[in-house]
């Protein structure tokens, strides 16, 4: 029996260095042999899954254009590694916890504050750096040393559609609504109302329950309160019923929607009405022609990329982001000179990009140092988006 015990353990032992001798893949961490693995930490299923396949998609594309990463004077094939975080604060730390179990180098996403806030701690604890593409609420980095963000912030994104609601519409009373409990909509909702109040505007907030699906009333309300505007920083979902059920009640108050709503499932709710929705974001098409060109290509050969788009081209800017969010990615990997975890976490405060949304750079939290937001406004004769205005704002870096 001894014998037989002496001989399984040299067998494990032998079996033990030969996994660990591949798994470092010449020196390259997070990933085998000649390969670095990134993870993808974004909704493919749940009300923000439209926003998450459409960063996703810019993600991929990239790949396809740039697959691999010169490491050390060494050719390593880049991996995207897909974790669905279903939208849910509730999924998202054992999505996260899945990509730290598959060995990634670092992760980017997710399309969402809340799911972001929620898979940060697994991330931290496993000394695993993730760069988030369109989350924007303040909370994602706050106190977590290996979240970063390479997307404009809420208090600036709601600066910026505050003094937009004053320029443009000269609104004195503004009419807000979100999801109760929601982060990403209750903190846009506390930075607006606290921008429109300081320059002598009225605000009026309600919050609806989860998974409410008649909003006549909120809308009725806004009509019968004398709201010059509707501030509506909702999920995809929500925000298209919201636009369906405005039309049928013929409500003319101009809506004014955070980056969620820069989605073609939205605008295709408001085509052939009299809808007014101005949004902001983070890339209106024609920025790049090169990069709009190449999408568009690629969208267009790909049955399930057009699908991922929602069945149509209309380039997000949720795409463009997930585009230099790769990118972004790959510096900081040539930053570090491997795939270790610890040395890419250690370059990327110190990245700089020039991508198709603008130059990216991190200031000493790990956000974004941004000063500008497109505004564009849905043509609802058309079907498409269309560019309204640059708009900077007081509350960004």
């Amino acid at each position: 029996m001894k014998k037989i015990t002496a001989i399984m353990m040299a067998t494990v032992l032998a079996f033990g260095m030969t996994a660990c001798g591949a798994a470092g893949g010449s020196g390259a961490a997070g990933g085998s042999g000649d390969t670095i693995k990134i993870g993808v930490f974004e909704p493919s299923t749940g009300d923000s899954a439209s926003g998450g396949k459409k960063e996703i998609l810019g993600m991929q594309y990239a790949n396809t254009e740039t697959p691999t990463v010169e490491v050390g004077g060494k050719t390593y094939k880049i991996e995207l590694v897909m974790a669905d975080n279903g939208s849910s604060a509730d999924k998202a730390p054992s999505a996260a916890s899945e990509l730290v179990g598959k060995d990634v180098s670092l992760v980017l996403g997710s399309y969402g504050s809340g799911v972001s806030m929620a898979g940060g701690p697994k991330f931290e604890e496993a000394g695993l750096a993730a760069i988030g593409v369109t989350c924007t609420n303040p909370n994602v980095t706050a106190g977590n040393d290996y979240y970063f963000r390479i997307c404009f912030l809420d208090n600036f994104q709601a600066d910026v559609l505050a003094n937009f609601a004053m320029d443009k519409f000269s609104a004195k009373k503004a009419y807000c609504l979100g999801e109760n409990g929601n982060e990403y909509d209750q903190g846009l909702v506390a930075f607006f109302k606290q921008v429109f109040e300081a320059a002598g505007g009225e605000v009026i907030a309600d919050s609806f329950p989860t998974n409410n699906s008649d909003f006549t009333s909120y809308l009725n309300k806004a009509k019968s309160e004398g709201a010059d505007v509707i501030f509506t920083p909702v999920s995809i979902a929500y925000a298209k019923q919201i636009m369906e059920q405005a039309n049928s009640l013929n409500i003319d108050i101009p809506f004014l929607g955070s980056d969620t709503l820069d989605d073609n499932m939205v605008l295709e709710a408001t085509k052939g009405t009299n809808l007014k929705l101005y949004v902001s974001t983070f890339y209106q098409e024609g920025g790049s022609e090169a990069f709009d060109k190449g999408i568009k290509d690629y969208i267009n050969s790909d049955s399930n990329a057009m699908t991922a788009n929602g069945g149509n081209d209309t380039i997000s800017a949720v795409t463009a982001m997930g585009y230099d969010a790769y990118y972004v990615a790959l510096e900081a990997i040539k930053a570090a000179g491997s795939g270790d975890k610890a040395a890419i976490k250690a370059a990327i405060p110190n990245v700089k990009y020039d991508g198709v949304s603008g130059s990216i750079a991190f200031d000493a939290v790990g956000d974004a140092v941004r000063d500008t937001a497109y505004i564009k406004t849905a043509d609802t004769a058309s079907g498409t988006w269309a560019f309204e205005k640059v708009q900077t704002g007081s509350g960004n870096k």
